[in-house]
């Protein structure tokens, strides 16, 4: 089946499921968002966009970009992360504190808040900006050089993040933060305040699906470094739900909590999918549903 057609397909399939669920109202900012929308983007690797729907609607990106700050941290200094993350699926709320304190401060994985934290906080020693060097990439990668985060939607992360406050200063009390709390939690909630389309993120994912290669075609990452990215996106991006949705879906993916869901087919492209209504685990309920069927109707598919 064609793209076009494998897209309206997902569309159709998503249809009854948007609305469903509820937004993220303990994030102000992401509480007042249209809940009705749908847009879902593909971008192949010869470089082709093909989008139905909202795709081209702003939206916050939230833990979506926790991959593009590992693949960042990953490029400067290898792989020297994982001697303070853990790559196993967590099993639990992304937001837990009881797992954090359990396993003595090391997070279960770099996708959980916890694990991103860590990631955030190596970013900002690496370069002493950790989301403008995040938000440089996004602007190269994506076409659009005025990508940057939604200020009200990160003074309210700020304002409402007490778990995430938390969170920080139990690492910190573990030792497993470099800078002060503060400036990982400001560098953290602008990450996850970017402001995206559904065919911008697309776009700059590709280099998970072209090895590590970016759109200048240099290297961000090394084969085996962006086939290991992939790898923990399979098991760990989806939350406690990754299981399930590794069996719908069975690709790499990262969710976030502003409804959006980006998903890798290595070697063919990166399709993006959002609908801000969640489901139990977190996801966007519409673009789980619309993955699975985008899936089962075309060929773009690592099983």
């Amino acid at each position: 089946m064609e793209i076009e057609d494998a897209l309206v397909r997902a569309q159709e399939a998503a249809a009854p499921e948007v609305g469903s669920g509820r937004v993220a109202e303990y994030i102000p900012g992401l509480a007042a968002v249209d809940p009705l929308q749908f847009g879902m983007a593909v971008a192949s690797c010869d470089g082709e966009v093909y989008a139905v729907g909202d795709a081209d609607v702003p939206f916050s990106v939230q833990s979506i970009s926790k991959v593009f700050t590992l693949a960042l941290v990953i490029a400067a200094e290898g792989e020297r992360i994982w001697e303070r993350v853990s790559r196993e699926p967590s099993g639990n709320p992304f937001n837990s504190l009881l797992q954090l304190d359990q396993e003595a401060g090391r997070p279960r994985n770099p996708f959980i808040n916890a694990g991103a934290l860590v990631v955030t906080d190596r970013l900002q020693s690496l370069t002493g900006d950790a989301f403008g060097t995040l938000r440089d990439l996004m602007r190269r990668e994506s076409g659009r050089g005025d990508v940057d985060m939604d200020p009200d939607v990160a003074r309210s992360e700020l304002e409402a993040g007490h778990r995430n406050s938390a969170l920080a200063h139990l690492l910190a009390s573990y030792g497993n933060l470099e800078c002060p709390v503060d400036r990982v939690i400001e560098q953290y909630v602008a990450q996850c305040a970017l402001s995206m389309t559904c065919r911008e993120l697309a776009l700059a994912g590709l280099f998970l699906a072209r090895d590590g290669v970016l759109s200048d075609a240099t290297r961000l990452l090394s084969e085996r470094e962006a086939k290991r990215v992939n790898a923990v996106m399979l098991t760990c991006g989806t939350y406690d739900s990754a299981g399930d949705f590794a069996y719908r879906v069975g690709l790499p993916a990262k969710s976030g909590v502003g409804g959006g869901i980006l998903a890798v087919i290595p070697d063919r492209g990166v399709a993006c999918v959002w609908s801000p209504t969640l489901g139990p685990s977190g996801s966007s309920a519409a673009g789980l549903a619309a993955l699975d069927a985008f899936t089962t109707y075309s060929d773009w598919t690592v099983f």
